[in-house]
């Protein structure tokens, strides 16, 4: 297999699809991999390091794209890019194209392989997404923290509080990897940390690893409440499939918080969990709305690029592996958890999700070959 490493060009993106030590496990087994020059630069690994691993450097991501048939990136392809891919290739990254139309359409007209990180599901869980949801939820209370500064718009609350005065109220919507792990550090660092999440099971598993984190069961009514006690909300709600987030915070609800409050909004990928979401950048993280203020960057690990690198690829590595070894279609029909993350095929939209929150037709993936 020949396996192409382009250099990521969203803006404030420095993560890299390989580290140098995955490259030497695929050259060691024979495939070719080509690195885009520059594309490890900002998480610390040069291009001398990927050439001493085997891999081949080219300038530039035309002779990228046209040297290799499997492109392994960390985010969606940027416009400049949808005139590179065609037919003969298969795309391994994060996609997140419900938002998305103009991408899903380029891939679809390209009839591309496009396999989506987000999508790929094991024993009901996201082996792919996990450890960026684990430093997403990581971060977040530390960013929170930051923009409640007066000087940052916020309301001018620390968030532990000080003697004698109480500490900050932080609601997290959602309990899954990224909640829990935005709960840890909360509470750690001494704020009032609420969570609310749909799923009673896993409010009683988060209440015997967290058990003076406060827990509440979602109803629109109770997180209407709680938002308005709030001065940093955390929206980690996840839809399984590549779904839409569903808009659970609506603009009048948003009205209702507290001026200088902070809403971090990890979903921001699948489209953000408020009425008033919009995507930001590291280099312009916030904007306010209704008094709130709005911290919606899209790649939020992207901040720390060695460590998320390394946490993605020690993730990503075997079903790399797994593609170059066996071939797409091959590993394809091996493997039904890297199936799951097949949004495009040949031409047809294979992801029911994606299809219906843009409104495209739908085919499914086991359908491509008859």
């Amino acid at each position: 297999m020949t396996i192409g490493v382009p250099k990521e060009i969203k803006p404030d993106e420095y993560r890299v699809g390989l580290t140098p030590s995955n490259v030497k496990e695929l050259t060691i087994k024979g495939h070719n991999v080509y690195i885009q020059s520059g594309a490890g630069d900002g998480s610390g690994f040069s291009d001398i390091e990927y050439k001493n691993s085997g891999a081949k450097i080219v300038d530039g991501a035309k002779a990228l794209y046209s040297s290799a048939k499997l492109i392994v990136k960390v985010k969606e392809p940027q416009t400049s890019e949808y005139k590179l891919l065609n037919d003969s290739h298969t795309l391994f990254c994060y996609l997140h194209l419900a938002p998305l139309k103009e991408l899903t359409s380029a891939l679809v007209k390209n009839r591309v392989c496009a396999i989506a990180y987000e999508t790929i599901t094991h024993n009901n869980s996201l082996p792919l997404l996990k450890p960026m949801s684990d430093i997403a939820g990581k971060m977040a209370p530390n960013v929170a923290a930051y923009h409640l500064s007066r000087y940052q718009g916020g309301e001018g609350v620390l968030i532990s509080g000080s003697d004698g005065v109480e500490a900050a109220n932080v609601l997290i919507i959602g309990a899954g990897n990224a909640g829990f792990n935005a709960a840890k550090i909360a509470y750690g660092m001494e704020a009032n940390v609420t969570v609310i999440n749909r799923s009673l099971p896993r409010i009683e598993e988060l209440t015997k690893l967290l058990p003076k984190v406060n827990t509440a069961l979602y109803s629109p009514q109770r997180l209407f409440k709680l938002l308005k006690k709030a001065d940093i909300v955390i929206s980690t709600v996840l839809i399984h499939g590549g779904a839409t987030t569903p808009k659970l915070i609506t603009r009048d609800m948003l009205a209702q918080m507290k001026n200088g409050s902070v809403l971090v909004d990890i979903t921001i990928d699948q489209g953000g969990i408020s009425e008033t979401s919009r995507a930001t950048t590291h280099t312009q993280p916030i904007f306010i709305e209704e008094g709130v203020v709005h911290y919606c960057v899209a790649n939020m690990p992207g901040a720390y690029p060695k460590t998320a690198t390394i946490a993605l690829t020690n993730a990503t590595l075997p079903y790399v592996l797994k593609l170059a070894d066996y071939g797409t279609f091959d590993a394809l029909q091996k493997d039904k958890s890297l199936a799951l993350g097949v949004n495009v095929y040949g031409g047809a939209i294979t992801n029911q999700a994606v299809a219906q929150a843009l409104d495209l037709a739908y085919l499914p993936f086991e359908n491509c070959f008859n």
